[in-house]
């Protein structure tokens, strides 16, 4: 296994904590499961798009894919309110264990990037907001390929535009779907297991795992 040198992370999640999204999101359209509904079908209509050869950010898809739920669980939530409801995502809080982590990563020498389906003015917006921009080498979004994670492309574009190879990059997140697509492109993988998340069985067990980001970062500054 090649020396790692750079490190891509998912940040909706993996680094950014949606709770206070979701509370406020099952309360305004009386649902407790209303949040995990919405951010589901936005994942499955950007793959939607991925599949049919088009692309919108996710942005223009997460708003559609709310106008879809609203209908479907038959609510009134005007689109004033969609609006206030989308906008949270962009000051989202990091995990606790996020800061630490990445500032061991930082001190050890590795080359720090986030990668995001979030489109790139607002994946700029999160980092700023939740104070982990100087952490990071670049804020990366998938509009640099027009397609959504997980294909493999969308990661081999991103570690290309960074001059680095799939066998040096390893790739973080807390989604099972998106650590499958990056060990499908060639990269390494680490898992965080946040409350909810699990592997998907059927895809190669990740490089690393661990139950926050910490605990990655303790594996990694120890090789």
């Amino acid at each position: 296994m090649n020396k790692l040198k750079l490190i891509l992370f998912d940040v909706n999640e993996t680094l950014l904590d949606l709770s206070p999204m979701e509370q406020r999101m099952n309360q305004a359209f009386e649902n407790e499961n209303a949040f995990k509904l919405w951010f589901y079908l936005m994942l499955q209509y950007a793959w939607v798009e991925n599949s049919i050869g088009t692309y919108s950010n996710l942005g223009e898809v997460g708003k559609a894919t709310m106008s879809m739920l609203n209908k479907q669980l038959g609510k009134s939530v005007t689109e004033q309110k969609q609006q206030e409801l989308l906008r949270m995502i962009r000051s989202l809080k990091p995990h606790p264990d996020v800061k630490p982590a990445l500032a061991q990563l930082k001190e050890a020498g590795f080359r720090l990037v986030s990668f995001t389906n979030s489109a790139q003015q607002v994946a700029e917006e999160q980092m700023r907001n939740a104070g982990l921009d100087e952490y990071l080498e670049e804020i990366m979004s998938v509009d640099l390929v027009q397609k959504y994670k997980p294909a493999p492309e969308t990661y081999l574009k991103a570690i290309n535009h960074l001059n680095a190879s799939p066998e040096e990059t390893l790739f973080i997140a807390a989604h099972g779907w998106d650590v499958a697509g990056a060990a499908n492109a060639g990269l390494q993988t680490g898992f965080i297991d946040r409350p909810g998340q699990a592997l998907y069985p059927l895809a190669p067990t990740p490089t690393y795992q661990g139950k926050t980001l910490l605990e990655l970062a303790s594996q990694l500054t120890t090789l």
